[in-house]
């Protein structure tokens, strides 16, 4: 594992973190989108399917149960104990037209030999991965703001897969030319869809502003 990939998996751990202490700390889920953690859950779901039936280490078996594990508490905090906190009405994406196009690309692109459920289900996860943030992004448009602390959420989880970017490049020059397709396509979409929350965030955030995106 290179630097890049660690860093980029530790920020993505500090999101969850970053998260689960916004919603237990304040008593409040206001704010985040649930069909995007919903979406999220379906990710770590479809792309873990293998946490039984192939061993890597220990490391990667414990951070597939980590993801797994908190992408549904955060679920069960957002629909059952702070429910009245969290506003339907402004998480109005149509998820369905994320999750749809995403199959259909599993099914056409994929790396399985022949019709291999787990191979199809993972490239499922990547491309769903990379819309699953839409309707957070969404809601935030709706609103024209956010809390810091969210924010601050967004960002690791956008850096999260920024550096994955780095990662590809950086296998790519020291394993002969080594490109996987799939992710690298997916990672960059998914970066492209945060490049207005990162200006603002850097421009605003940083100083100790208010995140409020632009009229």
């Amino acid at each position: 594992m290179n630097i890049f990939r660690l860093v980029a998996d530790l920020m993505h751990l500090a999101s969850i973190v970053i998260l689960l202490l916004k919603i237990t700390k304040t008593r409040s889920a206001a704010g985040i989108s649930f069909k995007t953690q919903a979406l999220y859950a379906g990710v770590f779901c479809a792309r873990y399917l293998d946490l039984v039936t192939h061993y890597v280490s220990l490391y990667n078996t414990l951070m597939k149960i980590f993801f797994i594990g908190t992408s549904f508490y955060i679920l069960y905090l957002m629909k059952v104990r702070f429910r009245a906190t969290w506003d339907p009405n402004l998480d109005t994406l149509r998820v369905e037209y994320l999750v749809a196009p995403c199959a259909l690309l599993a099914l056409i692109f994929n790396y399985a030999k022949g019709f291999d459920p787990i191979e199809i289900f993972w490239a499922f996860s990547i491309y769903l991965e990379s819309v699953a943030i839409l309707p957070q992004l969404f809601q935030l448009t709706r609103t024209g703001e956010a809390e810091t602390i969210t924010t601050h959420y967004l960002f690791a989880l956008g850096a999260y897969r920024g550096l994955y970017i780095f990662n590809w490049i950086y296998r790519y020059f020291t394993e002969k030319g080594h490109v996987e397709w799939i992710p690298v396509l997916a990672g960059l979409v998914q970066t492209g869809l945060y490049c207005d929350f990162f200006y603002v965030y850097l421009t605003r955030v940083l100083k100790g502003k208010k995140f409020q995106l632009p009229a």
